[in-house]
This record gives C-alpha cells, structure tokens and sequence, in this order.
C-alpha cells in the first residue's frame, strides 16, 4: 500500500518558496506572482500506519517549522498548481535519505519512498506564463513534471531486457551500407573507425560484433577516455607570417629538436599530445623533475616529498588533478558540476591519495545577461552558473573537501558551452601505496556505488558538439552524485590495511565497467552479472558502459579478498568480486552465460583507424585591455566593476574552505575577509603536527589567449607560477597541469592551429622556466552551432613548501613601503624573458624567506591598479602613489610582476608608494575613495551571487549558569566517543582536537547496508557509550541533511531505545558530557538534549536550527563572543571573550519563540554569540551569516553539560587562517577534558 503524506514549511522558514517567488518576478518579470508555495510530496510504502506516522512526523517533517497535510489535501483553487520529479532511474538523494533514514527509525527494512516537489502559484497568469514557468523549473535532462495522482504501487515497471542482438552481416557490408548504419548509430567515433571495426571482425573475429561490442569499442575510443584529438598525427604545419611567426617558428624548432633528443630512431608521431607531455620528458631527462613518482596506474599526477610530522620525516605522495565537466554541466548545471569534482576526487583517490584541497575556475557567459535573451536550444546563463555552483559546492561541501578558491571567468564564447573545473591535490603516506601488475587469477573487485543507467553515453556525448536537440536527448548522459558513498570510499582507501592489499586500482568515470575494469589488465574475464544494480531491468550493454558514480575497481590477490570485503564492510561499503585476470589478452564481458564483448586487447589499444591533420597556425593579434574613461578614476570604476575583476564573494563562499583543519589561507584575507588571494594552501592531512603544506594557483586571460594563443597560453603558465612564488613557494619546486579546452576542430588546419600554437606556448614556459607539466586533462568539444569557446589553457601550478613561510595578499598595515618586482620583456613576444623572470623569483623568494614581506600580490588582469585596489580590502588600508607612473600604465596586464608590501625598507625593486590608514587610493593626481570603489566592487555580481544584508546589533547577553558538581571518579585520559553516519565528515578533525587536549578518542562508523548492520551498529553504539565518558556529534551532512532538513539520519538513530537510555545514563547517572557542532549541535537541538538536557519528543513550540536566510550553504570565518559560563566546556574561557570561528553550514538560523528566548538567557544557556568587529552580536549578515535570532551561535543544557554551538572549533591549529587576525584556538575541547580531571 502507498500513503501520501504532504510537508509545508510554515511562514517564516518557507525561505525557499521565497526564493522561487523572487527569481520568477525577477528573472521571468511575472510580476503578477502574489504568492509561492512549495509542499513536499512524499508517498511511502513499506510500513504500518504507526511506522508511517511517526516517520511522517519526525523525519519527513518537524513540527517546530513544517505542516503536514494528509494525501486528501487540496490547495485552494486560487493557485497554479503543478508538481515536479526526477527522471525515472536517476538518483534522487531527498528519497533515498528518507528512506535510510526512516530504516534507522523502524531498524526494520528500509521503505520505497518516491519524492515529487509541489508548486503552487498564485496570481493573475495566463496559461502562456505558467508553461514558461514551467520550462524555467523543469530541465528535462534531469527531471519532468510529475502526476498529481497518487500511484497504487512504488514498484518500478521492470522489462525483462532482451538479448544483446548482434550487428548481422557486418562484417560483409560495403562502405555504403556500413555509412548507412553509421548514421543511424550516434557514435562518437568516425566512420574510418567503424570500417575498422568491420575489417577487425572480419580479418581477426571472423564474425559479427555485438552491439555491445561496438558500444564498448565506442567509448574507448572516444576523445574523452583515448584523447583521440590529441593522438591524431599532425602531417603539415605551417605558420603564417607575421609579427610573432619568428617565436613560434623557433618554439616548433625547439620541439622538433626535443623530439630528436628523447626519440631518436623510433617512429613517434608529431601530435598535440607529444607536445603536451614532451616537456617533462626532457626536463626529467636533464635532472629537473627529481620528484616525480611514475607507475602504470593511470591515476594523477604524483610526486614525492618529504613530509615533517611530529619532528620526524616520513616520505608522502602528493597527488594532484584537473577535470572538467563542460558537456554534462551545460546541459544539467548541478549534475554536472557536482559529479566534475566527484570524478576528480576519484583520480587521486584510486591512487589510494586522501583528496584534502579543491579549487574550482569556471567559466561561463554573461550571468546578468535578462532570461528572455537565452539562445534557442539553451538554459539560462544564470541558471548554469548558479546551478553549477549549487552542484559543486554540494558534494564538496557534503564529502568534506576543502575547497580553497573558486573563480569564474566570463567571456561570450562560453556562452557556446561552459566551462567547469574541478584541480584536486591529495596525499597518502608512499608505504601506504602498493603497486603491482595484476597476475592471472587475481580478482577485480567493485567498490561503493551501485549500477543504474545515470551517466550511459557519458563519455562519447562529451566527446561530440553541443547542439539544439541536446536538452532533449542527453538526459541519460549526466552522471548523478552521490557524495555521501564517496566520503566512504576516501576512509577506506586512508586506512593503511585496505591500501596495502591493492595492487592496482581505477576508478569509474568514463565508459564504465569496460573502461575501469578493463584498464586494469590486459586480461579480463568479467560477469557483468555480479554487477550491483540500483534497480533490475539493465540490459548487458547498459551494466558495461553505464557510468554511475563513486565506484572503484580494486585487484587483489586471491587471498586478499575476503579480508578486504570485510573492511569494506567496516567502513560500510559494499565490496562485491566480479571479474577475474585472465593469462589470455582479452576482454571478454560475459552476461546472462553469453560472452557479448570477446576483444584483443592489441585491437582496443588501437584506438581506431589513424587520424592525419594539416595544421595551420594563423597570425595573431595584439590584445590589451581598454578600460572605458579617460582620468584615473573614470577607469578605475570602470575596472573594479568589471565582470572579471569584481567580487566573487557571493559565489565562493558557498563552498566549505576550511574542513580538514588544515587551511592556511582563507579565500579572502583581512579582518574584513574581503582580499582575493594569489592560491590555495593547505596543510597535508597527517595525524600530528606539521609544518608542510602544498599551493596551488591558477593563470588564463581568454582574451589574451582569443588574440594570441602562443602568447596566451605561455602567460597563463607565467602567472600561474608568479602566484605561488607570490605566496611564499620556491618556483623550483612547482609543477604544472593544464586544461585545454577548445572549439570541434574538424578538420580545417586554422582550427588545429589553435591548440598547436598554445602547447608551443606552454612548452616555451616550462622549457624557459624549467618547470615540468606532468599532467592535464584535453577538452575539445567546445561547440554550440556556429559558436565556439574562446582558446582555452589554464595553466595550474602546484607546489610543497612551508606554512611558516606561506604569504597572503592583504595590506597589514599602514605606513609600508610598496614595490614592485617587475621582469624584463622580450621585445619580440612582449612576454617576461624567463632569466629576468627567474632571477625575480629567487628576489622574493629570499625576502620572504627572511621575513621582509608583509604581503604580495601578482599582477594581472587589472594591472597594478587592481593588485593594489584588492590589496587594500581587507583591512581596510588605503595607498598612496609616490612613483611618477602614467595612467595607461597602472592598467597594463604586467604578467610576472608581484606587488610586495615591505615589512622593512626594501632591498630590492622599483618604489610605488606606501600604504596609509585613509582609505583612499591616491594615484596619478587623483585621490579616490576607497569605499565607493569598493561598492561598486562588491555589488557587480550581487544580483547573482548575493551575500550583504544589513542589520541591527542585538543584546549583549551577560550571563551564568550553576556549574555541575565534578565526577564522582576521576578519569585522567576520558573516553571519547564518535558515531559516524553516513555524510558524517568532521570526526578526523574532531578526534584529532580531543587527543590534543589529552582525551581518548575513538571512531564508530554506523552501519547501514542492511537490517543486521543496524541493529548491530545500535548495539555497539550503546556499549561504546557505556565505556565513555563524552559522546561528540561531529559536522557533516549525515543523510545529505535530507530529507529537507539536517542530523535526521543522527537524531533518528538516537530515538532508539537502548540509545536513549545509554545516553540518559551517561548524562544523569555518569557525569558524562555531550558536544555537538555544526549538524551535530542540529541533531542535539532535535532531540531535545539542548535546550532540555534530555532526549524528548519535540513539539511545536520547541526552539531549532533551520536554513540560513540567505537561502544557501555558508562558509567563513566568524567570530564569536562567550554570552555564559558555568558549563564544562567553557571552563578555559572567559566571560566575553572572543574567537574567530570557522563556520560551514546552510542550516544554522537559531531560532525559538521569544518566551522560550527569554528562558534561555535567564538561565544562562546561551552560550556563544555572533559578533561584529567591534565586540557588538548583530543581525548583520556579514557578521552572522545565518540570521540567528539574539545572533546565538551556541547553547547548553541547563546543567550545562551538553553544548551545542554551530562554529567549527575544532578546525584550529599552527598556521592556520593566517590571512584573518583573531584567536583561532577556543579552548572547549580541553574544558570537556579536564573536567573529569578530578
């Protein structure tokens, strides 16, 4: 039986009917809109009437914000009603959570849920104006608009697939008849590819493929999995005459004589991949790449480092990767963005690397640009660029990945098609890592996801141009994420017992089963029939090519394999064998007892029929930037409010910038956190203390690269490295990746041309700068009809250095000197000459070692005007020119310079001018105001990306509660206990808090597979809390905080009986403490252990913690005051005191009826307040970015022995946020610790 049940939130939380409401008037201009509703819809099957009603009221809803209507309601006539879904088959995370989650409530099997989402509008609007509302919400390659009747059965409509048909007779048919077929097939490949395929069957096979065979065959060869664009053999290149022919002519020389160096006597093909990768070759051949760690593992870039932990030296691997998601992001923003960052996660991570650093660089069309001018065949620019954020910050944010900076770039073409990217930087300990070549025998065993038929075709339809039909027809091709099962695999491949059993290992992105499996080993004997599935009804060719997500494929030997199931199932993963090495070199797929794909392996690795290309490089022009108006100021407003240059806060602070406890510099530098920096940084994730850390920075100006692609593309690699070395890294330590990303190139040599003359460009810079890339990933479908995407290589640069050392971009001061270190041009090609350049960085380098720069800033884009404007937010600080410099010369791009404010005078550079404590930028006869430039600054892309919104200072609470007696036996290490469910990402960083401040910590993973592991796990929890003395809630996203709200998954899991009463007797009977942060402090507020300081059915009058105001996730660092005193945890604080605070939440509002307020204060229960820079709790968003009522961060229990606060306290630590002044370490963990200290 189905039960229907219907969840409103009520007026007030409804923050995202509110939302819709004013992006429909907004966007759409339906301003007739009056009101929005939106109700969740869920039918249910599965449970009794009482199962169902207590799910319904305390996991499918809470009584504190939501109403529930029964499956008779009916909204009142004056709305437009309509309901929306997923596609059949694609993975919906708000049912899938529901259902887990109502698992752990019952402990029972878990129930079919099916989730529709309702939308009710009211107004004055014609059937014309609800259709397009409609079309604006419902993107049909990911969803449809649902039926409003209720179904009789959940039960999904399952064919029975039919056998995979074979291809008959082709084997005999001409190439008319093969081209017939061809065209009726929608291969990625050639037609020259497919008549290869013919003659392999015929010639080798003797007898016809299956359609599986040729599917697989398809996605092997496809640009995306073999880089079929960059392989092609380039016959005749010819360089046209002109300014810059003379560079270029002599970069092709220098690789035609590399090329004669590292191959002499063998045949190898002159291609854009051999440019791409023959810079390294050399470099390593002359000592210059000593780092580098080669395998057969096709997985990232690796080096080998040194690491310091705890004094000692131990050897790591550092792993870092670029991937993009163009194709599926265009035409399904959250999809594509979000599985972008899950593929790349997973390049590191089968390298058996724990992923702890993400950067993103988009690029995308005008965001401002009115709906109503959207091309035919196009979504909405701003409906990509903000989905695509949503997507990725998602599943970072969700598997507790720090992503340390986020960019967009904006430029027309990608209006052609967007460009998303996601670099990753991972490490492991180098004897964590074995690698073998699988033997005959050996076993492939698949890991995490299950199979479903998201992500079929994904690879050959990213391989192919975009066109009007591709809304309508790419649904199945889009991957959907499902981060929470990732977050499973990244604990698994960091445990040291599993990793050591691997010999070899690749993970599911592209082509599936036939592409991860089979990249393993020339030999395989796979059952596709041991493949899990998410649902019955795939067919062979769907379980070898589907791309369904967070899957790995593991070999082991033999005898490994039980052993690794087991602590697969430890960590809550499904582990299943299903595949075995075979001595003979073919794949061979076998479903059903029927063999559908039996290859030579000689034949896959063929990669098809060769590719020649005649490649023309045209000539080039001059690109430099015209800043409209004519004084200083005129252009300097007109700079800071351009589209490349303005605030991207609103977008970036979406994303979690500080999970691992391990950030050194923060997005934006400055008390007032509003500096841009040069990179990322972050601490490698070692268990102890260490002072290494690793950088990562980026370079590219489409518009540069538009004019010149040599020129670009040697400038992008240029800034990228000026960047790191402007952060406190040794330029002889970076190592580059690139992205390319360019139009369909066909076969007309000017379009060849394009590619070619970057990679020369980028060889130039690694040959100039002797710096290696070992690694890249080629994007080359960038077409949309007639449309292209401009030229595109984003150089990025990664490095190892020390934290002690690293350097932010912000003004410290005022009253310091400013310079600038500029290099030499070369007069030819305008770019820096690399002695000049090198000879600068190792200047910088030396002052920052020897602690003469305060801070640095490379110059770019805007010229100096901009690195010093951005400078200066932060903190506030104003400049005043002394250099005689012209106008036109603030402005100038001057790739490869840094500016330095100087702790000291300076030994070295051409004097600016000095920073001054007038928040003005005094330049070229003009005194401008710094806070009108940084208005104009700040509020380009708020439309977009909002994040301001003014508001009064509140209360100051002053206030103390009755401290509870100490511990009847004193414990001098406690016990500490931390459940991690699924979505829980915080408990290393936690674990690693309590053992700093002397405790005993200990990880519980609860288990959820199956009915069995529930109980059990309820089981262990309760003895684990026995032997105990603390419980700690970790942070996280458990259950993906659905459905529709946060800790339901923790809070359902604690209603438990035995858990209850394990807890009640640690806080009544043990003088036991409880913590919770973040959703740990959620699911304390939804048991009622604060305010109450017992597990309690909640009500509606109850206080709670719902979505932030702002309507999204937010991350930054905060600061807080302490409001109370008396509770355990706050022992080692004092009354008032303040702390800056990382928060990363989008459920943080604090709020309760205000007799309920009023209670907590006179108790003395709140604990932690929001404050402003002067010490005031304020309703500023800037300030308390959530909208918590009396700005309450934290609260207690009565005796406070239970806390709950939502900033992040454990994410301190040495150098950490050292671009933000304030006290970092608040010291709760040591309160809770020696309280038992009797």
């Amino acid at each position: 039986m189905v039960t229907r049940v219907f969840v409103e939130k009520r007026k007030g939380f409804d923050v995202e009917a509110r939302h819709m409401m004013a992006d429909l008037r907004q966007n759409l201009g339906l301003k007739a809109i009056e009101d929005l509703r939106i109700l969740n819809r869920y039918d249910v099957s599965g449970l009794s009437g009482e199962e169902f009603e207590a799910a319904a009221r305390t996991i499918l809803s809470e009584p504190n914000v939501d109403n529930v209507y029964d499956e008779n309601y009916k909204i009142s006539s004056e709305y437009h009603v309509f309901a929306t879904e997923f596609l059949p088959g694609q993975y919906d995370q708000r049912a899938d959570s529901a259902s887990q989650c109502v698992q752990l409530l019952t402990q029972g099997e878990r129930p079919q849920v099916a989730y529709a989402k309702v939308i009710a509008v009211k107004g004055d609007l014609s059937e014309e104006e609800m259709d397009k509302i409609k079309n604006y919400i419902v993107n049909p390659v990911e969803s449809r608009l649902a039926s409003m009747e209720k179904p009789e059965t959940l039960d999904m409509k399952i064919d029975v697939p039919a056998d995979v048909k074979r291809v008959t007779g082709m084997i005999s048919w001409s190439d008319e008849e093969l081209r017939k077929y061809y065209g009726t097939m929608g291969f990625a490949m050639t037609f020259e590819d497919l008549a290869f395929c013919r003659d392999y069957f015929r010639d080798e096979e003797h007898r016809d493929p299956s359609v599986t065979e040729l599917r697989v065959i398809d996605t092997y060869w496809s640009d995306h999995c073999r880089h079929t664009t960059f392989l092609t053999r380039l016959n005749n290149i010819e360089i046209e005459k002109g300014k810059l022919s003379g560079a270029i002519e002599k970069a092709l020389g220098e690789y035609f004589a590399a090329r004669e160096e590292l191959y002499k006597g063998k045949d190898k093909p002159v291609s854009l991949m051999d440019m791409a990768v023959i810079g390294a070759k050399y470099l390593k051949k002359h000592g210059m790449v000593d780092d580098l760690d080669e395998s057969d593992e096709i997985n990232a870039c690796s080096i080998e480092v040194p690491v310091t932990i705890d004094g000692k030296t131990e050897q790591w691997l550092v792993q870092f990767k670029n991937e993009t998601h163009n194709h599926p992001t265009e035409i399904e923003p959250f999809g594509g963005a979000a599985t972008c960052l899950g593929g790349a996660i997973r390049d590191p991570l089968s390298g058996r690397a724990y992923v702890y650093q993400a950067m993103r660089v988009t690029g995308s069309g005008d965001p401002t640009v009115p709906f109503k001018d959207t091309m035919k065949g196009k979504l909405p620019t701003r409906k990509i660029t903000t989905g695509a954020a949503a997507g990725y910050s998602s599943y970072g944010n969700q598997i507790g990945l720090a992503t340390g900076q986020v960019d967009e770039i904006y430029h027309p073409g990608y209006v052609a098609k967007r460009m998303e990217i996601g670099a990753v930087v991972g490490a492991t300990p180098a004897s964590h890592v074995r690698r073998e070549c699988p033997a005959p025998g050996d076993v492939i065993v698949l890991l995490g996801g299950r199979t479903g038929r998201d992500g079929i075709g994904g690879a050959t339809g990213s391989s192919k141009a975009h066109n009007l039909g591709s809304l309508d027809h790419c649904g199945a091709e889009v991957q959907k994420g499902n981060a929470p099962i990732e977050r499973k695999l990244q604990r698994l491949f960091r445990r040291e017992d599993a990793c050591k059993m691997i010999k070899r290992c690749n993970d599911f992105g592209a082509g599936g089963v036939s592409v991860a499996i089979g990249e393993l080993a020339d030999g395989l004997y796979i059952d596709l029939n041991k493949v899990t599935k998410k649902y019955d009804g795939l067919d062979g060719t769907e379980l070898a090519i589907s791309e369904s997500q967070e899957r790995m494929a593991v070999a082991l030997a033999p005898e490994d394999v039980d052993k690794f199931i087991a602590i697969a199932t430890e960590e809550n993963l499904e582990a299943t064998p299903v595949a075995k090495v075979t001595e003979e070199k073919r794949l061979n797929m076998v479903w059903n007892g029927v063999s559908i794909v039996n290859i030579s392996r000689e034949f896959l690795n063929s990669n098809g029929a060769e590719k020649h290309q005649n490649v023309h490089v045209e000539q080039g022009t001059v690109w430099q930037p015209q800043w409209a108006g004519i004084t200083f100021s005129q252009k300097m407003k007109n700079m800071v409010g351009d589209l490349n240059i303005c605030s991207k806060k609103g977008l970036s602070e979406r994303f979690d910038s500080t999970i691992g406890a391990a950030t050194v510099l923060m997005p934006f530098g400055g008390a007032h956190q509003l500096t841009p920096q040069n990179a990322m940084v972050a601490k490698l994730p070692v268990d102890g203390e260490t002072n290494t850390c690793s950088g990562m920075a980026w370079g590219y100006n489409p518009y540069l690269m538009s004019a010149n692609q040599y020129i670009g593309a040697r400038m992008a690699v240029v800034d990228s490295v000026t960047k790191l070395v402007a952060s406190g890294f040794r330029y002889e330590d970076a190592y580059l990746t690139f992205q390319e990303y360019f139009e369909r190139l066909g076969t007309k040599p000017e379009r060849w041309g394009k590619p070619l003359a970057a990679l020369l460009g980028a060889l130039d810079a690694q040959m100039g700068l002797g710096i290696a890339s070992i690694g890249g990933k080629d994007s080359m479908s960038g077409s949309f009809e007639q449309l292209d995407v401009p030229p595109t290589l984003v150089s990025f640069a990664t490095a190892i250095g020390k934290a002690s050392k690293v350097v932010s971009t912000e003004f410290k001061k005022p009253e310091s000197t400013v310079v600038l270190i500029r290099p030499i041009l070369d007069p030819e090609t305008g770019c820096p000459n690399f002695f000049s350049l090198k000879a600068n960085y190792k200047i910088v380098e030396q002052m920052i070692e020897e602690g003469m720069v305060a801070s640095a800033c490379a110059v770019g884009y805007g010229g100096i005007a901009e690195a010093l404007f951005k400078m200066g937010l932060g903190n506030r600080i104003g400049f005043k020119m002394r250099a005689d410099m012209p106008t036109h010369r603030m402005f100038e791009p001057m790739y490869g310079s840094i500016v330095l404010e100087m702790v000291s005078d300076s030994p070295a550079g051409e004097l600016l001018g000095e920073t001054t404590r007038e928040y003005t930028f005094e330049s070229c006869g003009e005194t401008l105001d710094m806070a009108e430039l940084q208005e104009i600054w700040e509020s380009k892309l708020e439309p977009v990306y909002p994040y301001r919104k003014a508001g009064p200072t509140v209360e100051k609470i002053n206030g103390k509660l009755n401290a509870p007696a100490a511990p009847k036996i004193g414990v001098a290490k406690p016990k500490v206990i931390i459940p991690v469910f699924p979505g829980t990402n915080c408990e290393y960083d936690t674990a690693k808090a309590f053992a700093r401040a002397g405790a005993d910590p200990g990880i519980l993973v609860i288990r959820n597979l199956t009915p069995a592991d529930v109980t059990a796990s309820c089981e262990a929890l309760v003895k684990a809390i026995g032997e105990s003395q603390i419980v700690m809630l970790p942070g996280g996203f458990s259950g993906g905080d659905e459905p529709d709200g946060s800790a339901k998954f923790i809070a359902s899991f604690f209603r438990s009986p035995a858990v209850t009463e394990a807890v009640r007797d640690l806080l009544q009977h043990r003088d036991g403490l409880m913590l919770g942060i973040c959703n740990g402090f959620q699911a304390l507020i939804k048991l009622g252990l604060v305010p109450y300081g017992d597990i309690r059915p909640i009500t509606a009058y109850d206080p709670t913690l719902t979505f932030n105001t702002i309507g999204r996730h937010q991350s930054m660092l905060v600061r807080t005051r302490v409001a109370s005193t008396g509770s355990p945890w706050l022992s080692h604080c004092d009354a008032g005191s303040e702390y800056e605070i990382a928060i990363s939440h989008g459920e943080g509002r604090f709020v309760a009826p205000q007799n309920v307020l009023d209670q907590l204060v006179a108790n003395g229960q709140v604990a932690t307040q929001y404050v402003d820079l002067e010490g005031e709790p304020t309703m500023d968003q800037r300030y308390n970015p959530n909208g918590s009522l009396l700005a309450i961060e934290g609260i207690t229990s009565p005796d406070g022995r239970v806390f709950g606060k939502m900033g992040h306290s454990e994410r301190s630590g040495e150098y950490l946020y050292k671009n933000v002044t304030g006290d970092k370490y608040q010291p709760i963990f040591e309160g809770g610790v020696d309280y038992f200290k009797v």
